[in-house]
């Protein structure tokens, strides 16, 4: 069989863990990425799979169709981190924990987003969950590369203010 990395995975394996993630995400040893490969993110205090949870969690709380996963990759990696991490970890294990409660294999093998919610209306009020959603505000939103999915050209103090550049041009509301 043909290897595709360095770690020995063959075609074959790689196909089964990406099953295995739930079909979204592809996981290695210390690595993951997206299905369509288009991004990777290399883990160092997280489980792979930790980290798989958490990109597709942080895309239920904040759901737009229009950001690519790498975004969210970026509004989450600061949670890999050895401080991070424990809290990080057992928080994803009780999310897991509460997915078997409903019948799946884990958070991400909960194919409809409507499950998902679900199982994240019920922690929400924990701080596991607090935690994540208060950091995917700035996380998420203030990555530059997202503002203009949105429409939103940056600041206008340096370019006279809004009045002259973009106050009338919303053309999605």
């Amino acid at each position: 069989m043909t290897k595709i990395d360095r770690a020995g995975l063959t075609r074959r394996e790689l196909l089964a863990r990406s099953v295995a993630a739930g079909g979204s995400f592809l996981v290695g040893a210390s690595w993951v990425t997206g299905q369509s490969a288009a991004w990777a993110v290399e883990v160092a205090a997280l489980k792979p799979e930790t980290m798989a949870t958490l990109v597709q969690m942080a895309r239920d709380i904040y759901p737009h169709d229009r950001i690519p996963d790498d975004r969210y990759v970026v509004a989450v990696k600061g949670y890999d981190t050895p401080e991070q991490a424990p809290m990080i970890e057992e928080g994803i294990a009780a999310l897991n924990a509460a997915a078997r409660g409903k019948g799946f294999d884990s958070y991400l093998a909960a194919g409809w987003e409507d499950d998902r919610v679900a199982m994240l209306k019920a922690i929400e009020q924990g701080e596991f969950f607090q935690t994540i959603r208060a950091g995917l505000v700035t996380g998420l939103y203030n990555q530059k590369e997202v503002w203009p999915l949105f429409g939103y050209e940056g600041e206008s103090y340096s370019h006279g203010g809004y009045i002259d550049r973009g106050f009338n041009d919303i053309d999605w509301l």
